[in-house]
């Protein structure tokens, strides 16, 4: 397994400000790829091969991005990313084995920004990358510049400030993907807004192999809010069933 060298605790030796992603897969011929394309991109990588490696370089390397393997040794992708999570939040890009619809829910539901399933290009991969930083990015920065008024559709509310939702009143834990994807859906209510739109707007990737990605975080946006408030027009896209108040 190719591996940097890296310290612990060592941001201070990072120079300038090059992102650090931690890719955790149990492949030598994948993870290698993947490291080779990331570095040409411009990040620092780190690997590990295991899941109890990943949780501890995740602790000692403080990885601005995580690249996660679903089936690794010791455990899984699943309880990597749960034991990451809550220690500090870390955008996750999942790597599933099977296009298997529950994996993805499941890694959605466990804190997962966003997943793709093998085989992959690495073009793709660099781009689900760079995208999911320039979310967080943007998440970070609305935090500290806040902007005026919340949306109320319902008893459904956004807080664009602080990019929280809240249910009838109660607090609901968004990823920055399903934030950015409630928030698109918002801004124009009641209207279908297609897959390759929805594709485009919030993970800026045009190409339409991916509206599976679109599909699976809609449903896991629905067990959040409620399924019935985002309402699926067949082979068109989604629309949020909310009246504006």
């Amino acid at each position: 397994m190719e591996q940097t060298h890296t310290t612990h605790h060592g941001a201070a030796a990072t120079p300038g400000a090059q992102r650090r992603v931690l890719v955790v897969e149990d492949d030598t011929t994948i993870v290698d790829a993947i490291a080779a394309r990331l570095r040409a991109e411009g990040f620092l990588v780190h690997t590990a091969a295991d899941g109890p490696a990943a949780v501890d370089a995740a602790e000692a390397w403080q990885p601005d991005l995580m690249v996660l393997d679903v089936m690794l040794p010791g455990f899984d992708g699943l309880e990597v990313c749960r034991r990451v999570q809550a220690r500090r939040p870390v955008p996750v890009l999942m790597l599933t084995a099977r296009d298997d619809e529950t994996d993805m829910l499941v890694g959605l539901g466990v804190g997962a920004d966003d997943y793709m399933t093998k085989p992959f290009s690495m073009r793709e991969l660099a781009a689900r990358v760079h995208v999911l930083l320039r979310r967080v990015e943007r998440a970070t920065l609305a935090a500290v510049t806040p902007r005026s008024g919340i949306l109320r559709l319902g008893d459904l509310e956004l807080d664009h400030a602080q990019r929280r939702v809240r249910v009838r009143g109660e607090d609901v834990h968004l990823t920055p993907t399903e934030f950015d994807l409630l928030v698109c859906l918002a801004n124009t209510p009641r209207a279908v807004l297609s897959r390759e739109q929805l594709l485009a707007e919030v993970w800026d990737w045009a190409d339409a192999s991916g509206t599976r990605t679109v599909d699976s975080h809609v449903k896991a946006l629905r067990r959040k809010i409620g399924a019935e408030r985002i309402r699926t027009v067949h082979g068109v896209g989604y629309a949020l069933e909310s009246t504006l108040s």
